[in-house]
């Protein structure tokens, strides 16, 4: 601790210097996280990256032991056939060419290879015997196989891909396709670091660095080992330690440290392991860090540089507070003054705006009573309908009784229930408005609507109306809830009914559809619209009957209105025509 007679300027050094070595700290910390972020999500796309590489090189190669065992010269050859053999090199040297393989070649039942895509070269398979090889023999077992080894004549890695032929249910020998991945390596080689593929038995196969390929990066079996020299899979030695140290996520080669990206690789057992350099993003981030570290210093030299200055500010304050205390003792009663007027004025502007709002509640509730009045005027305008025929099937239904027919007293009955659920259904939207609530939606079948209309015009309308739908038409579901869509057509058909008295006129229901709408058209034979109301005609209290309230009508519009669709007048003739549009559900 410094003592008292130590310079100021000492604590806030050991201040400074403390919160330096705390910052370099947390940004060494800081900068090797996000280096070991980035890295991880590099190791890993390029990981992926390259095995969807290996997988696509090795998908066109793995078709072409299926096509091989087709062909009739492949059969012959192995049956001893020495033209059938001469064709089939040249054939297999041919499709060398064309499809990049390293080699082609066929195997009989002994091991002994009878044709070859190399049989031109010194180094030529045909008359070999590779009954020894895992491929050979697991292929003739199982029907197929797959093998990463060194190649015993030509000295060069690859990867053989294996299928029996079969003839009649006996075995006549195996088909052999050599992979070689020199293209996919160097590929691979193009990008930072280093990736390779590692059997089942912990050796590398296929490598970016020639110099790790059948090098093991973990402990091999000692069967595992002796099974290989056997075969000659890494050649006649045994695999030696890769000159690499994998702990966890981390690998050390060379001295250089790496992180790894490890997925599955298209070959069986195997995966592909991704290194990628961590020296250049934990340079990136230590320089990052180090950036926003010279921000910090520059920001806190201005907030210093700022506080010095509010410090000096604040003397000056002070002084001049000093020199305005007088002025402002002035000034008190003048600004006592002025704040008592402004209180006055405020408090008369709050008691105005109280009378506004109440002026403007008063007005709304008033709105809300007037369209709350005529919205009631309506509903018992429809009321009366279902009422009428609930008295009608109670009339029927008593007659029924005395004769015996229960079941159509019942069913009386039913709809007489149906009918009062209707009525509570109006008495619920009434309820509704007045607590502003948002009517219901929902959706309804044409054909449901249509009955259920029929059902409350009742006796009225027998004989009388023919409706014009087919069942592909009745089947539509249209937007709208089925009981409001009901007063729609039945308002439309009383007031045709009305219309048309007790002549012999028609009323005519039918139904269009037009894509996403659908249209209902009501039309009647009467005499039609009065010419002098037909611009008012839906005008709440507007009607041409002299007993009529004038509200269906418009109640009809705004409920299709509310579901999105509408109602109009045509000026089809003769008679009222009128059309009810409505949306259909997708």
């Amino acid at each position: 601790m410094p003592s008292r007679h130590a310079p100021r300027w000492i604590a806030p050094l050991v201040v400074a210097l403390v919160v330096l070595t705390v910052a370099t700290f947390a940004g060494d910390r800081w900068s090797r996280a996000q280096a070991t972020r980035a890295t991880d999500a590099i190791a890993l796309a390029t990981a992926r990256g390259h095995a969807a590489l290996l997988a696509s090189e090795l998908q066109k190669f793995r078709l072409l032991p299926l096509v091989l065992v087709e062909f009739p010269d492949v059969r012959a050859a192995l049956s001893g056939s020495q033209p059938a053999q001469a064709r089939l090199d040249a054939r297999l040297e041919q499709l060398v060419a064309r499809t990049d393989a390293a080699n082609l070649y066929v195997i009989d039942t002994a091991g002994r290879t009878v044709a070859s895509s190399n049989y031109r070269a010194p180094t030529s398979f045909v008359g070999q015997n590779y009954s020894f090889r895992p491929y050979f023999r697991d292929a003739m077992r199982r029907g197929a196989s797959e093998l990463f080894a060194l190649g015993t004549v030509s000295g060069r890695p690859g990867f053989y891909l294996a299928r029996r032929v079969d003839e009649g249910g006996r075995a006549l020998g195996v088909v052999v396709v050599k992979v070689e991945f020199e293209a996919v390596e160097a590929a691979w080689a193009r990008a930072s670091g280093a990736s390779f593929v590692v059997g089942p038995q912990n050796v590398v196969l296929i490598t970016s660095r020639s110099d790790w390929r059948f090098r093991s990066i973990g402990p091999v079996a000692p069967a595992v080992a002796a099974a290989a020299r056997r075969t000659l899979q890494f050649g006649a030695a045994a695999p030696l330690p890769a000159p690499l140290v994998i702990s966890g996520s981390i690998a050390v080669a060379g001295g250089d440290r790496y992180r790894i990206g490890i997925v599955p690789a298209p070959i069986a057992g195997a995966r592909l392991i991704h290194l990628t350099p961590f020296a250049p993003a934990l340079s990136s981030a230590r320089t990052l860090a180090l950036l926003w570290g010279f921000g910090a210093l520059l920001c806190a030299g201005v907030v210093g540089a700022v506080v010095v200055r509010g410090a000096e500010r604040r003397r000056l304050q002070r002084e001049a507070h000093a020199r305005l205390e007088q002025q402002v003792a002035a000034r008190t009663a003048d600004l006592r003054d002025a704040n008592e007027r402004l209180r006055i004025e405020s408090e008369e502007r709050v008691a105005t705006d109280r009378r506004y709002r109440a002026a403007r509640e008063e007005l709304a509730q008033a709105n809300r009573l007037g369209t709350l009045g005529q919205i009631t005027a309506g509903v018992a305008h429809e009321i009366n309908q279902p009422v009428a025929a609930i008295r009608t099937f109670a009339e029927n239904g008593t007659i029924l009784l005395d004769r015996g027919a229960e079941d159509a007293a019942r069913d009386n009955l039913g709809r007489i229930v149906a009918l009062a659920d209707r009525i509570g259904t109006i008495k619920a939207e009434l309820r509704g408005f007045a607590r502003k609530r948002t009517p219901a939606g929902g959706t309804a079948t044409l054909g449901d609507i249509l009955d259920g209309t029929l059902i409350l015009i009742g006796e009225r309308a027998r004989g009388r109306i023919a409706v014009d739908t087919d069942p592909d038409t009745r089947a539509v579901r249209l937007v709208g809830d089925r009981v409001r869509i009901e007063q729609i057509l039945v308002n439309l058909i009383q007031n045709a009914l009305d219309a048309i008295g007790e002549t012999d006129g028609r009323i005519t229901v039918s139904a269009v559809r037009e894509e996403a709408r659908m249209t209902l058209t009501v039309a009647d034979t009467g005499s039609g619209v009065d010419p002098g109301i037909r611009d008012a005609l839906f005008t709440p209290f507007t009607s041409g009957k002299p007993a009529g309230l004038g509200l269906g009508l418009a109640i009809a519009r705004d409920i299709a209105r509310e579901f999105g669709g509408d109602l109009a007048l045509l000026p089809d003739g003769p008679g009222a025509h009128f059309a009810l549009t409505l949306a259909v559900t997708p």
